[in-house]
């Protein structure tokens, strides 16, 4: 990517996409396209082609997604599949035929099987039967690999699917219902330290095993990815028929639940007791990510788990104790 090319940040507020716009601004990037969901609903059809015809981008990231956890992917699974859907159908058509140089699509870890073979290789994608609890996110999100691989062999397309692990970072969802198992960790013991409560309630028995990326790390790694010399981002995308063009992206490391709360109370300062809700879902038992691939082209993380949890906890913390007021 050159610096002064058009690039479009789609979801440029989000957890993701407002971490690639920090590293384009940090790299000198100057003529970046953004739009809130007021600007351009990108679930409009019409309006997304408009858009895409009038300002020629030349480069895309498609971060714009509906995202949540375990709770609001079983509250609205309807709203999951169609939403996602009708962004990614959107958006990667519309950069079809304004002739988008390259687009990276953002995609997740949980496209991969429950029980997947540890850790998740890429080929890995459709061996297997899907995590329930997410499973209308996760065929969106397939589905739109599908759409950049089908692109691709159809039309010559330059159209990359990255599946990020489990993020976390600044600007986070901190809501009870809807966040993620970090940032809901981190509200429960930061509340808890201030409403001097002697317990917090962690969902599930605390086996399961994440893999957690910070967000500029991601970001960092979304840009390493369009600025591959062509030769090698080509190699990426023109994957023929048998092997989709997707990449993982990830840390290679991973904990169980119960060490990734008590590393949080730890950063917080929260010395009660943790109290495990067996009755509560606990999704899919294991994700860790092979990272070979893009590790062998030359990327990997560089913010440890605690030092990221402890910039996240200090950018927030007066959120959490104006909530448990």
């Amino acid at each position: 990517m050159k610096s002064k090319e058009k690039i479009f940040v789609a979801g440029h507020r989000g957890l993701v996409g407002s971490a690639i716009l920090r590293e384009l601004d940090r790299q000198g990037y100057q003529n970046l396209l953004l739009r809130s969901h007021s600007e351009l609903d990108l679930t409009d059809r019409a309006a997304t082609l408009e858009f895409f015809e009038r300002e020629r981008p030349d480069h895309v990231f498609l971060a714009a997604a509906k995202v949540g956890g375990i709770v609001a992917n079983e509250s609205y699974p309807a709203d999951f599949i169609r939403e996602n859907l009708e962004i990614e159908t959107n958006v990667i058509e519309a950069a079809y035929r304004s002739d988008v140089k390259r687009l990276l699509f953002l995609g997740s870890s949980c496209i991969y099987p429950k029980l997947c073979p540890q850790p998740i290789k890429e080929e890995y994608l459709l061996t297997g039967p899907l995590e329930p609890t997410n499973r209308a996110y996760a065929l969106a999100k397939i589905a739109g690999i599908e759409m950049c691989w089908s692109y691709n062999r159809q039309y010559g397309t330059q159209f990359l699917g990255a599946m990020p692990t489990n993020l976390y970072g600044p600007g986070d969802n901190f809501d009870p219902k809807n966040s993620h198992v970090l940032p809901a960790l981190i509200r429960k013991a930061a509340e808890a330290v201030v409403a001097g409560q002697k317990s917090i309630v962690v969902w599930g028995t605390g086996t399961p095993r994440r893999e957690l990326l910070y967000s500029d790390d991601l970001a960092q790694a979304c840009v390493f990815l369009m600025n591959l010399p062509d030769s090698e981002f080509s190699r990426l995308t023109k994957t023929g028929i048998e092997a989709p063009p997707l990449i993982n992206i990830g840390t290679g490391k991973d904990l169980s639940v119960r060490e990734l709360a008590e590393l949080v109370c730890r950063i917080v300062g929260f010395d009660g007791e943790l109290v495990f809700d067996t009755g509560r879902p606990d999704g899919t038992p294991r994700k860790l990510l092979d990272v070979s691939r893009i590790n062998t082209l030359g990327w990997k993380a560089q913010t440890d788990l605690e030092e990221g949890i402890r910039r996240v906890y200090e950018a927030a913390k007066d959120l959490f104790a104006i909530s448990a007021a």
